[in-house]
């Protein structure tokens, strides 16, 4: 691990996650708990999920190819850069006391336009500076610091809610995308894009128009998850896992006001519980994938999220729960890191955002459909209902895991043809 800390671009690149984050999961409780107390709906909460994913769906097909044909680093500035200006907006609004709850919406609507773009270039920017054989402890540190950073936030704003308000968080939100540009810009100096390693000869590139490249870089994605069905498989795990845990927002509020009776602050409590569990996996997580291997840590890790899930909401003390959410905070960790480690072996780099994409597009579809259904079953039936639904969808995504199959590392092989 000192190996990748030494490389001052991952430097730059783990501290900006570690700041952003603490400002987006801030933002994103805040957000949740100012739309139920205004509400009093877990259908509120269920459209929100909902209208975040609209833009995802509009644009991961083709923002995939922009992903790999663009500097990695100067997208992810422009993306912060634009959410920033967003944000500071509507904490503007909150400040004035004229905030809306649709006004909630669009922002978020906007910001989470902005973030299924950065994920994967964020992800396949890692992978570029990255050496082969440290992407393990690469992915270790990006996850631990965005998971860490996000949930953990989701905690301290849990305390600090009632003391400064929705506008103040806000506020430091736009404080962490500030500090974050400032990071990327200082990763490298010009404009770096990663070429195709059997590019097509200059004449017959430039005969070619801009839409027939297009097509061209989107069939070439598509047609390499065909050939390799394991990779195929990690995406349809990784496309459930997405699900769930984005869902996992709509009843975690609702846990804490409805069942333990302790509002922001039970809710800063649970969301202390996972972010923890999250952050703590970066020191066990590189021996659990190097004894279990990537796809049965990934399998693993589904099944702990799934027990946990049913067993949050009948656990008869926070405290319980809390522990609960400790035991699933670690295995996304864990599993998140074997998944994306898993990825980067898999897919050679040119081809990286759009595999990316393709993945994050059936993921963001189910979301859609899991936020209102998790959502209406939360309001009308049962919560407890409502969290086996998510913990239904982790085993799922434990069998897409399991499943057998031969699977070797193929972005060598990609790269060849």
């Amino acid at each position: 691990m000192r190996g990748i800390l030494g490389q001052r671009p991952l430097r730059f690149i783990f501290a900006a996650n570690l700041v952003s984050m603490l400002g987006s999961g801030m933002n994103a409780a805040a957000v949740a708990w100012y739309i139920l107390q205004a509400t009093h709906s877990e259908i509120a909460l269920g459209t929100l999920t909902v209208l975040q994913t609209i833009p995802a769906m509009l644009m991961l097909p083709f923002t995939g190819v922009i992903i790999d044909r663009e500097d990695r680093r100067r997208l992810v500035m422009w993306l912060d850069a634009l959410r920033g200006i967003i944000i500071l907006t509507v904490a503007i609004l909150a400040f004035h006391h004229r905030v809306q709850v649709w006004q909630l919406y669009l922002m978020n609507m906007l910001v989470s336009a902005g973030f299924w773009m950065f994920w994967p270039t964020i992800t396949a920017l890692i992978q570029e500076l990255t050496p082969e054989d440290r992407f393990v402890h690469s992915n270790t540190f990006l996850l631990a610091g965005v998971q860490g950073g996000w949930l953990i936030a989701g905690s301290v704003v849990g305390f600090m809610y009632n003391h400064i308000g929705l506008g103040g968080v806000l506020l430091i939100d736009v404080s962490t995308y500030v500090v974050s540009l400032l990071c990327y810009f200082a990763v490298r100096k010009g404009r770096h894009v990663v070429i195709h390693p059997q590019e097509l000869r200059a004449d017959i590139r430039a005969a070619e128009g801009q839409l027939q490249r297009f097509w061209h870089d989107l069939r070439e994605g598509l047609h390499f998850l065909r050939d390799h069905h394991a990779a195929v498989m990690l995406g349809i795990s990784w496309a459930l896992f997405l699900g769930a845990m984005m869902t996992g927002g709509v009843v975690t509020p609702s846990l804490s006001e409805r069942v333990f009776h302790a509002g922001p602050v039970g809710y800063g409590w649970l969301s202390a519980g996972w972010g923890t569990g999250a952050f703590i996996s970066v020191f066990y997580t590189p021996q659990a994938i190097a004894r279990l291997g990537g796809r049965r840590t990934v399998a693993f890790s589904m099944a702990l999220l799934s027990v946990g899930m049913v067993c949050a909401p009948v656990s008869r003390f926070l405290f319980l729960a809390i522990a609960a959410y400790f035991v699933m905070g670690s295995a996304r960790g864990v599993g998140g890191v074997a998944m994306n480690t898993s990825l980067m072996e898999m897919v050679p780099k040119h081809l990286m955002g759009r595999v990316q994409n393709t993945y994050y597009f059936v993921g963001t579809f189910l979301q859609i459909a899991l936020a209102i259904i998790v959502g209406t079953v939360a309001h009308n039936l049962s919560l407890v209902t409502a969290f086996a639904i998510l913990a239904c969808v982790y085993g799922l995504s434990f069998v897409s895991a399991s499943w057998p199959i031969t699977s070797v590392p193929v972005a060598e092989e990609a790269a060849a043809k």
